[in-house]
């Protein structure tokens, strides 16, 4: 078995991952890296698919960048160029037959959902303000926030059933931080504030404009990010390894010393003097080599990933809609989100083609995740066609993928279990966990990157940085700021 020695070791080739890579890079530091898919990018990467010499592009679902980090701005703006620009975001929701505009258009809404409703979303809502304000009811789980931010009414119109939609659990056992994460901030004040400003054609006054209007994207896909990373590091002469995955991971004296990386038939080890990985958390515990002792595998057990599987269609229309994406809350339709990729970048679909890229939301083994594919396509069409999206003389091709690990299940028990893992993995002076799947954290695209960079920093500079720290602004999480300027460019 063949030894590579470097002096860093990167498992996974996402946003954190490449963001590590290209910072040392421009240091001159020494690293390989071990991708276990085909192409880097991570749940952030561009599928490419060929239909005799017409070239559909998709993301992984909707992506779009946005971020309070300036520094993040500029590092994209020099990597892509031109290549890099704004798209007025159109976003609508699908809620008992009717189309809601997202951000919330307070007179649509109030048509869609009829006087009376409305006056029961504002009843609840001040009850809502008396059972967890003045009687000082606590907020325990993700249902509870809901309830005291939005009241009942509202917030089983969308929120709930679209969260119990993408968990596959009741509300009631959705640990409150999911809401910290998603929508810190925002409650029934803020989308009145926010509506009535639309109304009224006002700006914030702190001249900050909330990204649920604008967001950046590459003209490629968001993939071309990472794309364009790896070109540059090829032509610097790095390995990247892909297709390859860790099979162990080797500690010795408080320190991580290598790993047994595994290529199609062939096994090596590689020995390094830092580790920075995303392999998701619980998985990670299993490939240590001595084993960590049994409580933690026993709490690595309990921490749970939600998977998804993806119906990608492309059509013979120019057009389905001019939305960017669609959200289903209602859980009578099994369809959990659905993107129209060309209304991201023209580029991504040919003149007079588009596609449609269909997610659904499941656990790894389950009957949808099972499901075989032409079942999945024959469901998927049928339900676009009755919701009257395409016909199904409109589809060419369908493509069916599954992605296991996507969203980091916070269930109410999950900080219990994950508190002691990260104890472990603190104790590693040489360890850099980052990125969503190696630190058990939603977090964005922005994010993840800034958590590449805070390793970069972290080795080179020889301090840890807190990564804990990253992404927890105490805002709704689609804030950010758009460079001034910069100019719009047609999608």
């Amino acid at each position: 078995m063949r030894t590579i020695d470097t002096d860093t070791l990167i498992i996974g080739a996402g946003p954190a991952g490449m963001a590590c890579a290209i910072a040392l890079a421009k240091e001159g530091r020494r690293f390989i890296i071990v991708e276990a898919q085909g192409q880097v990018g991570g749940l952030a990467k561009t599928m490419v698919f060929e239909e005799d010499g017409l070239v559909f592009r998709t993301d992984q679902g909707p992506h779009r960048f946005f971020s309070k980090n300036h520094a993040l701005y500029d590092f994209i703006e020099t990597l892509l160029q031109d290549r890099w620009m704004t798209v007025q975001r159109s976003t609508r929701q699908y809620i008992d037959g009717k189309f809601y505009d997202y951000p919330v258009h307070f007179f649509q809404a109030l048509r869609n959902v009829g006087m009376m409703r409305a006056l029961r979303m504002g009843v609840d809502y001040f009850l809502a303000k008396i059972q967890y304000g003045w009687r000082g009811k606590p907020i325990e789980n993700f249902a509870d926030y809901i309830y005291a931010h939005f009241g009942k009414t509202l917030g089983e119109f969308n929120m709930i059933n679209y969260t119990e939609k993408i968990w596959g659990i009741p509300a009631s056992t959705i640990h409150k931080d999911w809401a910290g994460q998603r929508i810190r901030g925002l409650n029934v004040r803020t989308l009145l504030k926010d509506a009535l400003a639309r109304l009224m054609g006002k700006k914030q006054k702190d001249g900050v404009k909330t990204l649920v209007d604008t967001f950046y994207y590459p003209e490629l896909g968001t993939g071309l990010i990472y794309e364009t990373i790896e070109q540059r590091l090829r032509a610097r002469g790095y390995e990247i390894f892909l297709n390859a995955f860790p099979r162990a991971i080797r500690h010795e004296d408080a320190r991580i010393k290598e790993a047994v990386i595994r290529q199609g038939e062939e096994e090596f080890v590689v020995r390094f003097n830092e580790l920075v990985e995303s392999i998701p958390l619980p998985r990670f515990f299993h490939l240590l080599d001595p084993p960590p002792p049994l409580p933690l595998l026993t709490h690595a057990g309990h921490l749970r990933h939600r998977s998804q599987v993806y119906v990608f269609l492309t059509l013979d229309k120019d057009s389905v809609t001019n939305d960017q994406w669609i959200y289903f809350p209602n859980k009578g339709i099994p369809i959990g989100r659905i993107s129209e990729m060309k209304n991201f970048s023209a580029k991504m679909a040919p003149p007079g083609k588009t596609s449609l890229f269909i997610e659904y939301f499941c656990f790894e083994g389950d009957a949808r995740w099972k499901m075989a594919d032409a079942a999945l396509f024959e469901e998927t069409v049928a339900w676009l066609a009755r919701l009257h999206f395409i016909a199904r003389a409109d589809v060419r091709h369908y493509y069916v993928m599954r992605q296991k690990d996507v969203y980091p299940l916070y269930d109410v028990a999950y900080e219990h279990h994950l508190k002691p893992l990260k104890e472990f993995l603190n104790s590693f002076p040489n360890l850099y966990y980052i990125g969503r799947p190696g630190r058990f954290h939603y977090n964005n695209q922005d994010h993840s990157l800034e958590m590449g960079f805070a390793a970069a920093r972290s080795i080179l500079l020889g301090y840890r940085e807190d990564f804990d720290a990253i992404g927890e602004e105490k805002e709704y999480y689609e804030k950010g700021s758009l460079r001034k300027e910069r100019k719009d460019v047609d999608k």
